[in-house]
């Protein structure tokens, strides 16, 4: 979803067609809702079952920095180390992120858009999701370490309301969108709605007690979110914060999904995402996402489309 969006949902529409595409293709953007939601339920669930166990915060905190550590530090030290000294990595873009390479080093990638109240490194944009999801660790993992089962789940859902909630009140007030897309505060629901997930399938009766509950949630979402964006459509009066409901909405529907996915038995969604080629995705989507961005924010900067449409004979095509 996120590549279709920086891929296809960041060009310029020629026609009526690529318009339509482009529309879609900008729906993508909730991906990255579908990312905290599928991470929320992963870790809560990694922690739930671990949190009886010796070195509990120790063997967490390992296994995250082996994951994710390594090619996100890699990445910063091509950009800012050997980009300050190849010349062919040398240019006006990498310059400026150089200068503030701080916050990326730090995690603080999100912290530094929302004080600017635009996005403001180029090529490494997209780490502000990774600064949320390593906010996410620093916390969560004392949270479930406390909480009992029964409680967590309370806990997550509180969190959720507090996160939309201010969100929505943040649209209202007038805070700078890019604000409440990339802070931390503003995106703990869609973290803590798969963490509810991960929590609820292990109860009495696991995911085939959650699934016939999960489809009356599924479709409360998804009215939802129909409703509030036919009102903002047709109504003259649209209400800022309709649009931060309806990615939560989103965010509900994801965990939906999740539950529909890890049906057993011979399900078409659960082939699917067992098959090899889906599995083979999950193992290099953390890779696909950190490297994307750099071939798609240069592809949108020069308008590399028209370079192939000259090539193919079609900007559509291209």
């Amino acid at each position: 979803m996120v590549l279709a969006l920086h891929f296809v949902g960041d060009t310029l529409p020629t026609n009526a067609f690529e318009g339509a595409v482009v529309r879609v293709c900008n729906f993508g953007m909730f991906g990255v809702d579908l990312f905290f939601v599928l991470s929320g339920f992963l870790i809560t669930g990694i922690l739930f079952e671990s949190r009886e166990k010796a070195r509990y915060f120790r063997t967490f905190y390992a296994r995250r920095s082996l994951r994710i550590f390594p090619l996100y530090y890699a990445v910063l030290a091509a950009v800012f180390v050997a980009g300050a000294v190849v010349p062919a990595l040398k240019g006006t873009a990498l310059d400026t992120v150089r200068s503030e390479q701080a916050w990326a080093w730090l995690y603080g990638v999100n912290i530094l858009d929302a004080i600017r109240g635009r996005y403001s490194f180029q090529y490494l944009d997209h780490f502000w999701s990774l600064a949320v999801e390593e906010h996410f660790y620093f916390f969560w993992p004392l949270v479930v370490w406390l909480c009992s089962r029964r409680a967590l789940m309370w806990v997550s859902l509180g969190i959720v309301a507090l996160s939309l909630a201010a969100r929505m009140i943040g649209a209202e007030a007038g805070v700078a969108p890019i604000a409440l897309y990339v802070l931390t505060p503003f995106r703990l629901d869609a973290l803590c709605l798969g963490g509810f997930l991960a929590v609820w399938a292990r109860g009495p009766g696991g995911l085939d007690a959650v699934r016939p509950r999960a489809r009356w949630l599924g479709l409360a979402a998804a009215g939802t979110f129909a409703a509030s964006y036919v009102y903002n459509h047709y109504s003259r009066v649209g209400w800022k914060a309709l649009h931060e409901l309806r990615a939560s909405s989103f965010a509900v529907l994801f965990v939906v999904l999740i539950a529909a996915a890890l049906a057993q038995g011979p399900t078409l969604l659960g082939r699917l995402f067992r098959s090899w080629a889906m599995r083979q995705l999950g193992k290099y989507s953390y890779g696909l996402y950190v490297f994307h961005h750099f071939v798609s924010y240069y592809c949108q900067t020069h308008r590399t489309e028209w370079v192939v449409a000259g090539w193919v004979g079609s900007h559509t095509l291209a």
